[in-house]
């Protein structure tokens, strides 16, 4: 059958892109703190990877919408594409399957959703997964950039030409709109599910890095592109304020409605309105987040999916991530103290998520994606008896190594600092050869620093789409 080949050379392209760095489900990062310069002198293993990762990375670009195979009902591929993760088809009542094209398949065939299940031919239409890495390497050699003190190197070309060749170039530049985001195929389906706004949460990566071009005086991202940049983003911000599909992800009270919320304020960050940023996260602490964390820290819409330990750590990425927009917009804020209705906040939900392990629920793969909550609700509330550390040295001895140790400062200065130089440098080397973790779009499968962890095909194939298409 043409469906179960097709199948199975995704699987095999999608195997080839299994070594590599990793993706942390969001994260923002002050471009102040970055700009200034003043790091902590044991983050030298944290900035080793992070060029790691930003050369590796950067040897993938660029991307764009123009280069998947399908094609949107528009018949214009400017127009971002991605089909839903977990929709499988069955076509017993197609008549000979054996002889259906796969766009026979994609438009005969009835859909049927199975929760969890992600079916492997979503990535032979790459918009989702072309964005992800697009993002990552815009941030990484940002972030890169930033370390020399340079007006411009190759790390910041290569951010720039990414972010020119995805939004901004004439032939190449995606259209500002998610219309046939996670479409859901089958016969008279022509549009795409609220869910599909969550392809693109990246954009919190992609403004840290473009305020820290900015910010930094970069030469290579100029003004005019820049200004391009502003007129983007100012037309998709429209269509996230007005699109009924943008408004329904925008009412979700799940982690889509947070990471709805993450994306809006980022933008308005990219399009200097810091007022605006802070009204949008102000409008998901007193919405979305007051409902979200039970009295005991629990997060019981996320406990209720069908991987209780992913989701919790996914929508604590979320909540993390609004924080620091909202408190780089306006440091006046006290948003780190807000709380839910139930009385408990962000740090009483990460000490909930740590007393659960990913092994209790089948989530091996998924362990290491508490790690940077960790970090963040350490540097930001405190560690003074060393759970935080504690906890993440056990998982990982060399956590401090991890590119979110460098921005979640201070925090745990004891660590890196003892780290051997040959420890750093094997941490460079692996992250440029791409042998830092198993799986770059899952969040952090591994548990030792710059070791591999092998697993199975099949587990770790499930845990790369749910890295894509986490929902």
């Amino acid at each position: 059958m043409v469906y179960t080949s097709l199948v199975f050379a995704t699987l095999l392209s999608v195997s080839l892109r299994v070594a590599g760095q990793t993706a942390y489900a969001n994260d923002f990062v002050d471009p102040d703190y970055i700009v200034a310069g003043n790091f902590p002198t044991n983050t030298g293993g944290a900035q080793a990877t992070i060029n790691g990762w930003a050369k590796t990375l950067a040897a993938k670009g660029p991307w764009s919408v123009m280069d998947k195979q399908g094609i949107p009902p528009t018949n214009d591929k400017h127009d971002y594409l991605s089909w839903a993760p977990y929709w499988w088809p069955d076509c017993t009542n197609a008549g000979n399957t054996t002889v259906l094209t796969e766009q026979e398949i994609w438009t005969t065939c009835t859909y049927v959703r199975r929760d969890g299940q992600f079916n492997p031919d979503v990535r032979t239409v790459n918009d989702v997964g072309n964005f992800q890495d697009m993002s990552e390497a815009v941030f990484y050699n940002a972030l890169a950039w930033a370390f020399t003190k340079t007006p411009s190197n190759t790390n910041s070309k290569d951010a720039v030409r990414f972010l020119n060749t995805w939004f901004l170039a004439a032939d190449t530049r995606m259209n500002p709109n998610l219309d046939y985001s996670q479409m859901q195929r089958g016969p008279g389906r022509q549009i795409g599910s609220q869910t599909g706004v969550l392809d693109l949460k990246g954009m919190a990566k992609i403004s840290s890095a473009i305020l820290i071009l900015r910010k930094g005086g970069n030469t290579d991202w100029t003004s005019d592109l820049d200004s391009a940049m502003v007129s983007w983003s100012q037309e998709y911000i429209k269509w996230l304020e007005t699109s009924e599909l943008a408004l329904g992800e925008g009412s979700s009270d799940n982690n889509h409605g947070s990471f709805y919320y993450n994306q809006l304020a980022a933008l308005k960050l990219i399009v200097n309105d810091k007022e605006g940023a802070t009204q949008v996260t102000r409008k998901y602490f007193s919405r979305q987040y007051q409902s979200q964390i039970n009295a005991n820290g629990e997060q019981p819409l996320e406990a209720a999916r069908t991987r209780p330990y992913h989701y919790r750590a996914y929508n604590l990425a979320a909540m993390i991530t609004s924080a620091r927009i909202e408190k780089y917009a306006d440091p006046s804020s006290d948003v780190w103290n807000r709380t839910a209705s139930s009385g408990a906040g962000i740090k009483a939900a990460l000490d909930y998520a740590m007393t659960f392990s990913a092994a209790d629920s089948d989530e091996a793969s998924y362990a290491v994606e508490l790690h940077p909550n960790v970090a963040s609700v350490a540097a930001i509330y405190g560690d003074p008896d060393s759970k935080y550390a504690t906890y993440l040295k056990k998982a990982n001895p060399s956590f401090a190594s991890e590119p979110y140790f460098f921005w979640n400062q201070p925090f745990a200065p004891n660590e890196g600092s003892a780290l051997p130089s040959s420890t750093r440098a094997a941490n460079a080397a692996a992250t440029t050869s791409g042998s830092t973790k198993t799986s770059k779009s899952q969040s952090k499968d591994n548990d030792n620093g710059a070791l591999s962890q092998t697993v199975g095909i099949w587990s770790m194939l499930t845990a790369i789409f749910a890295g894509y298409f986490l929902l």
